[in-house]
């Protein structure tokens, strides 16, 4: 907006500055030329009246005059009797016949002309003027002055220079003005869309200073924080009752499993099966309510904080090791010699490891393999896991971060590790994506901002690989 505001004024400017300096400019071209036709045809007047008696009386004219008048200005100066013969010239010879020219047979009627014309052998304009030589009446001949006008085409050049330099200062004047006053009308402008790119990123925090600018703005800006105020409440509310929910659930729930052991302690064999379902599904149960408080705490903002990486991922591949051997299922490292520190909300990264390494164990089969990758970056590090589970389809690896969504209905889980995952990586002003793996499994990518230049510690080599089963 600034630039459309910028490039409207200057043509505004230059639209002006064109309707007033091309006719000012046509205008001074014009009155030089009048005022030089002006002077040489008064000084051709006077030259007339000295050869006037010569030609009345037919006598030779002395050219001492005219010799004057071309050694003072350059100008070429040609006497011609009534028969248009030539008396005097001071650039040829003698008598010549001038009688065809056009300007000599008009002053030879009695009538003055004046003209400007091209001259291709000199290469500049010249100007004439042609004035009868007469007395009561009768023209006894007449006299012509050829000067050079490239004096007057210099200064009108010079002119529409001067004229072309003032306005290029002007323009530069007014854009200068211009961008400071297309800034200062769109700096509230960007203020609200900052604002507003904040609020659909999640941050709902207002600002104390008030938006400046036209009133229409300031009530837009009032509208926007009134209405990410209003959201943060309603949001904060929804997380409170989840967590308030998620927290109250648990007595009961614990207090009902309590009960159901002590029946199972007494009932009878035929009856011992079914409070085992029951017993499975208020696990289940219980695992639900977790992860739903933990997905309550992780949509709210918390301050973001520098985190390493690379120790994180030994830690937690470490603690996953044995329970993946467990399984049968070996757990690989791949972490450079490089530090890698990240910008994260605290314990956001040890979460979304857990989620996604609890999901990759349980998808792979006895024997296979899970890669946990650390890969810095210069504006990002990457967290990658990697299974040789069934993989995902395109449709599902969309529905595998929605809430509550599981690939298959009779494995364990409450379908919310993805989602909190993600809701704690997006807190994190991170990305996660799944995309296949070579192995036919899936490649869990989490990206987070690095917070400071990789630097290494020790002489480059070759990244490590742990193996432990």
């Amino acid at each position: 907006m600034t630039r459309r505001l910028l490039l409207s004024y200057l043509a505004v400017t230059l639209v002006v500055l064109a309707l007033l300096e091309v006719p000012l400019g046509i205008f001074y071209a014009q009155r030089e030329s009048d005022r030089f036709t002006a002077d040489v045809e008064r000084d051709a007047s006077v030259i007339a009246t000295i050869y006037e008696d010569d030609l009345e009386a037919h006598r030779p004219p002395d050219p001492a005059a005219a010799d004057r008048y071309q050694e003072r200005t350059g100008a070429r100066v040609v006497v011609v009797d009534d028969a248009g013969i030539s008396v005097v010239d001071t650039d040829a010879a003698v008598p010549r016949d001038f009688s065809r020219r056009p300007e000599i047979e008009v002053a030879l009627q009695g009538a003055r002309s004046t003209g400007i014309r091209r001259s291709d052998t000199l290469d500049t304009s010249l100007l004439y003027v042609a004035v009868p030589v007469a007395s009561g009446g009768v023209v006894h001949g007449a006299l012509r002055i050829t000067l050079d006008a490239g004096s007057v085409d210099a200064r009108t050049r010079q002119f529409w220079i001067g004229l072309a330099g003032v306005g290029a200062v002007i323009t530069v004047i007014v854009g200068l003005g211009a961008w400071v006053l297309a800034r200062s009308v769109t700096r509230p402008i960007r203020h609200l869309s900052d604002s507003a790119l904040r609020y659909a990123g999640g941050d709902l925090s207002t600002d104390d200073q008030p938006v400046a600018g036209p009133r229409e703005i300031r009530e837009l800006g009032s509208t926007l924080d009134t209405m990410a105020r209003r959201l943060a409440g309603l949001i904060d509310e929804q997380r409170a009752f989840v967590a308030d929910a998620s927290h109250q659930l648990r007595t009961p729930l614990t207090a009902m499993r309590l009960r159901l052991e002590n029946l199972q302690a007494r009932a009878p064999a035929d009856q011992a099966a079914e409070l085992d379902a029951i017993l499975d599904e208020s696990d289940r149960l219980a695992a639900l309510i977790a992860d739903l408080l933990q997905l309550a705490r992780a949509d709210e903002q918390d301050a973001v904080g520098e985190v390493d990486l690379r120790q994180l991922v030994e830690e937690r591949a470490e603690m996953w090791v044995a329970f993946a051997a467990d399984r049968g299922i070996t757990v690989e490292r791949s972490v450079p010699d490089e530090t890698a520190v990240a910008r994260a909300v605290p314990g956001a990264v040890e979460q979304v490891l857990d989620n996604v390494l609890d999901n990759a164990l349980n998808v792979s089969p006895a024997g296979g393999t899970v890669l946990v990758e650390l890969i810095p970056g210069p504006d990002h590090h990457e967290l990658v896991v990697t299974d040789e589970g069934p993989g995902l389809s395109d449709d599902d690896k969309d529905r595998a971060v929605r809430r509550f969504w599981r690939g298959d209905a009779s494995t364990t889980g409450t379908g919310l590790g993805l989602a909190i995952a993600v809701a704690l990586i997006a807190r994190s002003r991170g990305t996660v994506e799944l995309i296949d793996a070579a192995t036919g499994g899936l490649r869990v990518v989490v990206r987070l901002p690095a917070a400071v230049p990789s630097k290494t510690e020790r002489p480059p080599s070759t990244p490590t690989e742990d193996r432990s089963t």
